[in-house]
């Protein structure tokens, strides 16, 4: 029998729990606790209701699968935003990174992830097929594939150009002014924003 680690088996589970949480070791989990144990009852109370509710209400835009509070996102459902062009990215942080910029006023798409066949994520695991439906539809006109310059990022980019070919759309891949290999999420505004902006047409190479 493994022997109790705290003076309390409460504050074991507790520091168990939030040690799941990526990036978070169980000092760091034991400290997070702890300043909860010293809060307003009212306080831990709202941080739970919180929790739970985004993990029961929260949705995903039906068009390009962002979170949202609705079944259409404020971009998507924005008229100001260009509907003809559509920026493909791996996950939500990257929406977050590239809209910071400021530079783009078009759409997402989010694909949830990136072919990883290491990770046994294949094509049919992300959200391709609804970005060619999409496509599909005949308005959109440009896809900008803004995914990370990493060996699985330029796979899935190769993929969907190949996928696109048959579509009239303009097909084009952000400027590396974000350095190979890096994670779009962490890369500065300035130089995001100039990426998006000297985007250049994706080749057949």
């Amino acid at each position: 029998m493994i022997p109790q680690q705290y003076p309390s088996q409460l504050l074991e589970k507790a520091v168990k729990e939030f040690s799941k949480l990526p990036g978070i070791g169980r000092k760091t989990a034991l400290r997070l606790v702890l300043w909860m144990l010293r809060q307003e009852d009212a306080e831990v109370e709202q941080f739970a209701d919180a929790i739970r509710q985004l993990k029961h209400e929260v949705k995903y835009c039906h068009i390009c699968h962002n979170i949202s509070d609705s079944d259409t996102c404020p971009i998507c459902a924005d008229p100001k935003r260009d509907a003809s062009t559509v920026c493909v990215v791996e996950n939500i942080q990257d929406v977050m990174a590239v809209e910071n910029t400021q530079q783009f006023r078009g759409l997402y798409h989010v694909l949830g992830g990136i072919i990883s066949p290491m990770d046994g994520i294949g094509p049919s695991d992300i959200e391709i097929a609804s970005l060619i439906n999409r496509v599909a539809e005949g308005h959109v006109k440009e896809v900008i594939l803004a995914l990370s310059p990493t060996m699985e990022g330029d796979t899935t980019n190769f993929f969907i150009y190949r996928k696109l070919a048959a579509y009239n759309v303009k097909v084009s891949v952000i400027a590396r002014g974000v350095a190979v290999g890096n994670e779009l999420e962490y890369t500065d505004e300035v130089t995001l924003g100039r990426s998006i902006m000297n985007r250049t047409l994706f080749e057949d190479k």
